[in-house]
C-alpha cells in the first residue's frame, strides 16, 4: 500500500467512525511502520530525495493544525494540492499494517520464563563440572525438580540421559543439555493424537475455584460455536456466588444459551433441565459447569456420579468428556489437585490455563508423564483466541526455541 493510499484509508476510516459506521484502521498506540521498498534501480540518493520531498508536506495548502506531523498538517481530501512528482514518490513508500500476534508467538513469549527456569538451572550445573559423573547427574536431577518438573519425571529424564551417555559414549559435559531437551520433548510428544469432539457430546468441566474454570467454559463454548457447532451451557455450579452470572456474560458474548436455576439449587436438577433442552434443540455440545469446592473427595465423587447418571438417563447416546482445569502458575500444587480429582472422577483431559508469563510451565511435563491424561487445551492469555487445542510438537518447539 502506498503512503498516500494509506492516508486516504485513514481518512475514510476516520469519516466512517464519525458517522458511526466503522473504526480507524489501527488500534490505539499501534503506529504503522513505514518501509522503504526499493527495487534494483533504487539507491540511497533516491531515498534522500524522497525524504526531502516529505518535508514539503507541511508547507502544502490546507487548514491550520496544531499537529503538523506527517499526514496531519494538511487536508487529505484535497489531493490536487500535492505535486504529482511528490505523490508518486510517496506512493513508492510502502506502509506495513500491524499484524495480530500469532498463537505460536504467544506461546513462544509466554514460555520465556519457563524456558529460563528449566534451562538456566541446567546450564549452571553444567558450567560447574568438567567431567561426567554421578554427582553431575544428581545435580541435574535436582535442577529439574526445582524447575517444577516434579520428582518422578525428573528421575525419569535423568535416567534416560544416563543411558544415552553410556550408549552413545558421550564425554563432553555440554552435550548433556541437548540430551535433556530431547528427553523432555519425547515426553511431551509421545502418544500425541488429534482430539475430536463427536456430536452429540457432553463436556463436564471440573476444577477448584480460581483456576479459570468459568472463563475456560466460556472460551470453549465460543471455540466450538465458531466451528459451526450448536452449543449449550449448563450452570451447575450453584454453590459459588456469581458463577451463574459470569456464565451468562460469556453466553451473551459468544451467542450461546445458558440453562440455569437459582443459586443454591440442586446441580443435578440443572443438568436435568439442560439435558432435556439439549435433546429438544438437537445440540452438538452441552458444556456443564460443576462445583469447584466441596467438603471432601466423597462429596465430589457423589456429586459427579449423580450428574453423570442424569446425563446417561436423559441424554443417552451422547459422548462424555470430563476436563479438569488447572492453573499453571500454581506449579506442583496443580499436580496435587490433578491427582486428587483423578481419584474422584474419570478425567479424560486437562486444560492448563495461565501459561503466559509463568516460570512454572514445567508442570505440563509432569502432567504428561505421571497422570496418563492428555492435555487438551492450553491458555496463554485473556482473549477468546488465547485458548487453543494443545499441540505437543508446537509446544516443545516453543519451549526450547533457540536451544536445539
Amino acid at each position: 500500500m502506498g503512503l498516500l493510499d494509506f492516508f486516504k484509508k485513514g481518512k475514510r476510516n476516520e469519516e466512517s467512525q464519525q458517522e458511526g459506521q466503522g473504526q480507524s484502521g489501527f488500534a490505539e498506540n499501534e503506529a504503522p511502520e513505514i518501509i522503504f521498498d526499493t527495487d534494483e534501480t533504487g539507491n540511497e540518493e533516491d531515498m534522500e530525495a524522497i525524504i526531502e520531498e516529505l518535508g514539503m508536506l507541511d508547507k502544502l495548502e490546507g487548514p491550520e493544525e496544531e499537529n503538523t506531523e506527517l499526514g496531519q498538517g494538511f487536508d487529505l481530501s484535497e489531493y490536487d494540492a500535492i505535486p504529482e512528482e511528490v505523490y508518486e514518490s510517496l506512493n513508492d513508500l510502502e506502509v506495513q499494517e500491524p499484524e495480530k500476534k500469532g498463537f505460536f508467538s504467544k506461546i513462544l513469549s509466554g514460555l520465556d520464563k519457563t524456558r529460563k527456569n528449566i534451562l538456566s538451572g541446567v546450564d549452571n550445573v553444567l558450567k560447574a563440572f568438567v567431567s561426567i559423573d554421578e554427582e553431575l547427574f544428581e545435580e541435574l536431577e535436582e535442577a529439574l525438580i526445582m524447575a517444577d518438573i516434579g520428582v518422578e519425571s525428573s528421575v525419569k529424564i535423568i535416567n534416560a540421559v544416563k543411558d544415552r551417555v553410556k550408549k552413545e559414549k558421550v564425554t563432553e559435559v555440554q552435550m548433556i543439555k541437548q540430551l535433556i531437551i530431547d528427553e523432555i520433548t519425547n515426553i511431551l510428544t509421545i502418544g500425541s493424537e488429534e482430539f475430536i469432539m463427536p456430536s452429540p457430546s457432553v463436556l463436564l468441566v471440573i476444577g477448584v475455584n480460581g483456576v479459570g474454570k468459568t472463563t475456560t467454559i466460556g472460551k470453549l463454548a465460543s471455540i466450538y460455536k465458531s466451528l459451526g457447532k450448536k452449543v449449550l451451557i449448563a450452570a451447575a455450579d450453584t454453590f459459588r456466588a456469581a458463577a451463574i452470572d459470569q456464565l451468562e456474560v460469556w453466553g451473551k458474548r459468544s451467542g450461546v444459551d445458558v440453562i440455569k436455576q437459582q443459586e443454591g439449587s440442586d446441580p443435578a436438577a440443572v443438568v436435568f433441565d439442560a439435558a432435556q433442552a439439549a435433546k429438544a434443540r438437537k445440540v452438538d455440545l452441552l458444556i456443564v459447569d460443576t462445583a469447584g469446592r466441596l467438603h471432601n473427595k466423597k462429596n465430589l465423587m457423589d456429586e459427579l456420579s449423580k450428574i453423570s447418571r442424569v446425563i446417561s438417563r436423559e441424554f443417552s447416546g451422547a459422548h462424555m468428556e470430563v476436563f479438569l482445569v488447572l492453573d499453571a502458575t500454581t506449579g506442583q500444587n496443580a499436580m496435587q489437585q490433578a491427582k486428587l480429582f483423578k481419584e474422584a472422577a474419570n478425567i479424560t483431559g486437562i486444560v492448563l490455563t495461565k501459561l503466559d508469563g509463568t516460570a512454572k510451565g514445567g508442570i505440563i511435563i509432569s502432567i504428561k508423564n505421571e497422570l496418563n491424561v492428555p492435555v487438551r487445551f492450553i491458555g496463554v492469555g485473556e482473549g477468546v483466541d488465547d485458548l487453543r487445542e494443545f499441540d505437543a510438537g508446537q509446544f516443545a518447539e516453543a519451549l526450547f526455541a533457540g536451544q536445539k
